[in-house]
């Protein structure tokens, strides 16, 4: 069985862990995690759902592969995930991240490169290097501090405890906390419509925003007249724009272009 699975339904790409029992980060799961990454960024969907199959998200990483890893070879595989981090943050169009239960280290890190982070109620977040005196390294302490503020990453990361998903929804961490009661469905359900949306536009607002995290927010307005203004020139705002003058709003139909 692939540890990885990556389907196409429509315009959502949805990438699937399913390595059981705890979906764990080895060799194999990331080299397929990798494989599937680059497979989206070379057929780009309307958008990319990341879930997992069975009683957590990911156990985290099989510490197997640290067991004897040399500074350069651990600086090597950091490079590699960080670089699939930014190829994930970089893509022009939405990605959900959908926590069902329990999410530990590299798979969180994940979570935090995507757009959007959903998670049930019974879902709980851990970054726990902390145990085998490590600190995260694909990424997930600075995005933390991005998302929550630098305090908050550090009590996160030194501490190495489990969050349950209100607490990090409070924290501006996970954006939605849905029941766990049909979860899965309603994930997919979000994920959907933001496909089926303006990509175009969608991509814009992320370059924005991304600016704005960057440079701050004159760095942002100065992207604005690029981004916002080479809309117009897409059959989506064109489309929209006749079909809300005739029919009022909602009517419009995106397809991406």
């Amino acid at each position: 069985m692939e540890s990885v699975s990556l389907e196409r339904e429509g315009p959502l790409a949805v990438l699937t862990f399913d390595a059981p029992p705890l979906n764990l980060f080895d060799a194999s799961m990331i080299a397929a995690l990798q494989a599937a990454v680059a497979d989206v960024a070379a057929e780009p969907p309307r958008g990319l759902l990341v879930r997992a199959e069975g009683r957590v998200v990911s156990g985290g990483v099989d510490v197997h592969l640290f067991d004897g890893l040399s500074p350069d070879a651990a600086g090597e595989l950091w490079t590699e995930l960080l670089a699939m981090i930014h190829t994930v943050e970089e893509l022009p169009f939405p990605t959900v991240f959908a926590a069902h239960a329990l999410c530990l280290t590299a798979a969180f890190e994940l979570s935090l490169a995507c757009d959007l982070l959903l998670a049930a109620q019974s879902a709980r977040f851990g970054l726990v290097e902390t145990v085998v005196g490590l600190t995260p390294a694909m990424g997930g302490t600075q995005r933390l501090a991005e998302r929550a503020g630098p305090a908050r990453a550090r009590e996160l990361v030194m501490t190495g405890a489990l969050y349950d998903a209100a607490t990090l929804e409070r924290w501006n961490v996970v954006n939605r906390v849905l029941p766990d009661d049909g979860f899965d469905q309603a994930a997919r359900g979000f994920a959907h419509a933001l496909a089926e949306g303006p990509t175009r536009a969608h991509a814009a607002t992320k370059a924005i925003v991304r600016a704005q995290v960057e440079g701050g927010v004159r760095e942002a307005d100065a992207r604005v007249p690029e981004l916002a203004g080479g809309l117009f020139a897409t059959e989506d705002l064109k489309g929209a724009v006749r079909s809300f003058l005739e029919h009022g709003p909602g009517h419009a139909t995106y397809e991406g272009r």
